[in-house]
């Protein structure tokens, strides 16, 4: 069975193990993980409806050492209360964060953030984004290394080159819980979005070539994703899954980099933005009055996904 050269790491048959991922970003500090305790008081989530609150598995907690950068966090899995957790962590082992009007819910969300966002406000954004959509959130994390090192960052995603552990933590998770049968929905935001992108093209990539799936079976068994993005920086998307995309005309990110703005232009040529995918545009603020802000103006914007997908925004 063969495996993908993607110019990059390559995503094998299974996850990754944290040692693996940690020899290749040799920048940062050794981490320390340690085991938590089983937690027999856990909600059950939308992942592994077979698990139970008795049978959780101890989760790999990631703890980094004191006055680490964000960049150690660079493609973690984060839970409630800003919580890491190793790559590969069965995301139903994971707290994750609960809406404050359905504390109840089962439902999970998979959210990775955009540029210039450090774990901490990533954890803010997974509660925002817990409390519209009244669902449980858990977060793969795309740290910052400053303005410029993201945006050579977002241009090598662009371009499908370089490694970026977000993508491999994303496109691992993806991956396991199609082959486990199991829904997942993705949310992207910013660059988010283009990670999102590039993970499920990694993912259709792994399903065609290592499991021997047509195009056809491909598309079918990403039908199981439902994914939303915010501001995305991304203009092409596999098909398969069911899209929602938020553009905000007055947005410069997802206009001029990701889908672009409403009506045509010699650009969307380029562009795709998945089979049956629905776009919405909207316009609000500027650039300079925060246009771009997932909390303050894209999350306004949003509906409910079926919603969403029946065209009624």
């Amino acid at each position: 069975m063969s495996t993908i050269e993607r110019g990059r790491t390559l995503v094998g048959t299974t996850p990754r193990t944290s040692v693996a991922r940690t020899s290749e970003a040799n920048t940062v500090a050794t981490p320390a993980v340690q085991p938590t305790a089983q937690r027999t008081g856990a909600v059950v989530d939308g992942f592994d409806s077979a698990k139970t609150t008795n049978t959780v598995a101890a989760a790999q907690v990631f703890t980094a050492p004191a006055g680490s950068k964000d960049k150690v966090y660079d493609g973690k899995l984060v839970g409630a209360g800003g919580q890491t957790f190793e790559p590969g962590t069965p995301l139903s082992d994971i707290p994750a964060f609960t809406p404050k009007n359905n504390p109840n819910a089962t439902a999970t969300l998979i959210y990775t953030n955009g540029m210039r966002t450090e774990k901490d406000k990533q954890a803010r954004e997974l509660q925002a984004l817990a409390d519209e959509t009244g669902v449980r959130t858990i977060g793969v994390h795309n740290s910052t290394e400053g303005t410029v090192g993201d945006l050579l960052q977002a241009v090598k995603d662009k371009l499908g080159k370089g490694t970026n552990p977000a993508v491999d933590t994303l496109a691992d998770a993806v991956y396991g819980e199609l082959k486990a049968g199991r829904d997942v929905h993705l949310v992207g935001y910013s660059q988010g979005g283009l990670i999102t992108s590039r993970a499920l093209s990694d993912v259709a990539r792994r399903l065609r070539i290592e499991d021997g799936m047509s195009p056809e079976q491909v598309q079918q068994t990403m039908s199981k994703l439902n994914v939303e993005t915010f501001a995305a920086a991304a203009c092409t998307y596999p098909d398969g899954p069911n899209y929602v995309h938020y553009i905000n005309n007055r947005d410069a990110v997802p206009t001029l980099f990701g889908l672009g703005g409403k009506g045509w232009s010699p650009a969307d040529m380029l562009r795709h933005a998945g089979k049956d995918a629905k776009v919405h545009y909207f316009s609000e603020d500027t650039v300079f009055s925060g246009a771009h802000s997932l909390v303050d103006t894209y999350l306004n914007h949003r509906v409910p996904f079926e919603q969403a997908r029946a065209g009624e925004f």
